[in-house]
């Protein structure tokens, strides 16, 4: 005779339940959270809107299938498209995406956490059409929420090292939150997150040569509504994993992480929203934002000298080891998206033409030959003490410092730049340039009153924590 079968439930992995404690139990009472979070609502919004003027981005939309339409589905801001929210989610989050210009966290892993918005927002518009009372203040929420479990998950924890991309973060941080919103009880949101982990995750190889690619654009999309997913499935009663990170041989630890377990710097809070970095002057990968602000010094200065590009001989990038690792590029680029991940094309087209945006990667302006030969005369060097500072928490600098000598012998003094305009030290400078930012996104896509009445009600804080979802949604539709 068989044995019974056994009720108990076996005690989960400690990361499966600290997270779901702080999803389902953890009160954000910090007003500096939530003021940030309410600029990243919009610079992430307006990243989105920029996106819709590319093909590349909008061939990706819309329903799977043509033409179809989810009565009471999510509303995609800045189109005409209602969809499940599991679609409306891939939508959202791959124009959110697409042309790198929105916040990012840096650390032993790097990523972007507004990619979760995807997920988030739609998901709360398709439960408030379907009678769930969820005002702004809840998405709010969930935007801290998201932030901090991606970026705890990534300061000890570098998931690039084995291979991994960092929307596996997106993935469990997005399920998190949305199994939560959701309403499933806390065993559900235990289980949800270990579907999270035990999915299969994305490989790396999108973002390097010799395959690097578009799908670095939509790969959060595609991580967000994945968890929107996964956590609808939880909520229909499916069975999670509670091992899934500690199992021997078949766990994630054993499988993808090389037998080593997750450390932690610090416990889940409101951390990360409050330090987040916001990209405001340039849609450069991150690690880029302050040699470009250097370049675009050195642009001024060789202006007033007289001194063409034609002049350089050389130029000196003293930077942190992340960057070497990341975007430090030579030869050939193949598309916009290997261009938007070299330190040197991003120097070099600022000290050309003193400008560096979205347009500048794309084939037109990158077959201009005096940027390869600019490349060329480049070269990085690893600071120690920048790699150091990169890491320590109560600095997380992102320096970059550019040493110009011209064929005439001379040059000019090394610019360095340790914080960007968008580093939290730099907030208060920063954040009028952010709300003039989502003013020219704006504009891109809403007639005159709509953009100031989408304007008025983004800078009111009470005021949009009181507002509806559906009709915060509604004021962003395209008719």
């Amino acid at each position: 005779m068989s044995a019974p079968i056994s009720n108990v439930r076996p005690a989960p992995d400690k990361v499966l339940t600290d997270i779901a404690d702080y999803t389902t139990k953890y009160s954000i009472t910090s007003k500096e959270a939530y003021d940030t979070a309410r600029y990243c609502l919009m610079d992430t919004l307006g990243c989105g809107f920029e996106a819709l003027e590319y093909p590349a981005c909008t061939k990706l939309l819309g329903p799977i299938v043509p033409g179809t339409v989810v009565p009471n589905g999510a509303k995609v801001p800045g189109t005409n498209f209602q969809l499940d929210p599991v679609q409306a989610a891939f939508n959202l989050g791959a124009m959110i995406r697409w042309l790198d210009f929105n916040d990012t966290w840096l650390a032993a892993e790097w990523g972007h956490p507004s990619d979760n918005l995807g997920g988030i927002l739609m998901t709360a518009d398709w439960l408030a059409r379907n009678g769930q009372k969820l005002t702004m203040k809840d998405v709010l929420t969930a935007m801290i929420k998201a932030h901090e479990i991606q970026g705890v998950l990534a300061l000890e924890n570098s998931y690039n090292r084995v291979g991994l991309d960092h929307v596996v973060l997106v993935k469990v941080a997005s399920t998190a939150v949305v199994a939560q919103m959701l309403g499933l009880n806390y065993d559900q949101v235990v289980d949800a997150i270990s579907q999270a982990w035990v999915d299969g995750q994305s490989l790396r190889t999108y973002r390097h040569a010799p395959n690097t690619g578009s799908r670095k654009s939509w790969a959060a999309g595609d991580a967000t509504s994945r968890a929107v997913r996964l956590a609808m499935i939880t909520k229909t009663g499916e069975m999670g994993y509670p091992s899934v990170l500690t199992a021997k041989t078949w766990g994630f630890y054993d499988v993808l992480f090389k037998g080593n377990q997750f450390k932690f710097q610090r416990p889940f809070g409101s951390y990360v929203m409050e330090q987040i970095l916001f990209k405001i002057s340039f849609p450069a990968e991150f690690h880029a934002q302050t040699a470009a602000e250097c370049a675009m010094s050195i642009f001024q200065q060789m202006k007033s000298r007289g001194k063409a590009v034609e002049d350089i001989k050389k130029i000196q990038i003293r930077t942190h080891e992340a960057a070497i690792r990341i975007i430090d590029k030579k030869g050939p680029l193949a598309n916009p998206a290997d261009r938007d991940h070299c330190i040197q094309y991003m120097i070099a087209v600022p000290l050309i033409f003193g400008r560096l945006t979205a347009a500048d990667y794309e084939d037109d302006v990158a077959k201009d030959p005096r940027i390869d030969r600019l490349r060329d005369k480049m070269t990085c060097v690893e600071d120690k003490q920048f790699s150091k500072d990169y890491l320590d928490p109560e600095k997380r600098s992102i320096p970059n410092a550019l040493t110009v000598e011209f064929n005439d012998a001379s040059s000019l003094p090394e610019v360095v730049v340790e914080y960007p305009i968008g580093h939290k030290r730099r907030r208060k400078e920063g954040i009028p340039h952010l709300v003039e930012k989502f003013e020219r996104n704006l504009a891109r896509r809403f007639p005159k009153q709509q953009q100031k009445a989408i304007l008025d009600l983004c800078m009111d804080q009470k005021k949009l924590e009181e507002t509806p979802v559906t009709r915060f949604v509604d004021a962003m539709v395209i008719a």
